[in-house]
């Protein structure tokens, strides 16, 4: 009878957990880099450093944001085209990260829907600069 009652303890407490850890999605940044080539050089400058830029999925279910690496969300291209495919769905899309004004960096949120995704960022700054590709999952 003891064994029987240890197991019904155990099975609540797993059922417990798996319904807590459900609850608390957390969110996960994924770098992916743009890079510069001044002059023709694809092989970029000191003068001229790669954009780093993430995508963050997992706030939402299905959601991803696209903004720049640095603190406050600072460092992607403003007013860039986002193109975006769900490899696992087959659905497809773009965006425009916005144009930073006021303070408020550029982000761009789509609704991929939950699949494999790859994202395409093609800047919207004049000059040769190798577009930024990145692919993920999107819970």
């Amino acid at each position: 009878m003891k064994l029987v009652g240890k197991l019904g303890v155990c099975a609540a407490t797993l059922t417990l957990s798996g319904l807590c850890a459900t609850g608390l999605a957390a969110a996960t940044t994924i770098p992916f880099q743009l890079d510069p080539a001044p002059f023709s050089n694809p092989n970029g400058s000191f003068d001229a450093p790669s954009v780093r830029c993430v995508a963050e999925v997992g706030d939402q279910p299905g959601d991803m944001t696209i903004t720049g690496g640095k603190p406050g969300g600072w460092g992607c291209l403003l007013s860039s085209q986002v193109r975006w495919v769900n490899l696992s769905t087959g659905a497809s899309g773009s965006a425009r990260l916005s144009d930073g004004l006021n303070g408020i960096p550029a982000a761009a949120t789509v609704h991929t829907g939950t699949g494999q995704v790859a994202v395409l960022l093609d800047p919207a700054t004049p000059g040769p600069i190798t577009p930024g590709l990145a692919t993920f999952f999107v819970p």
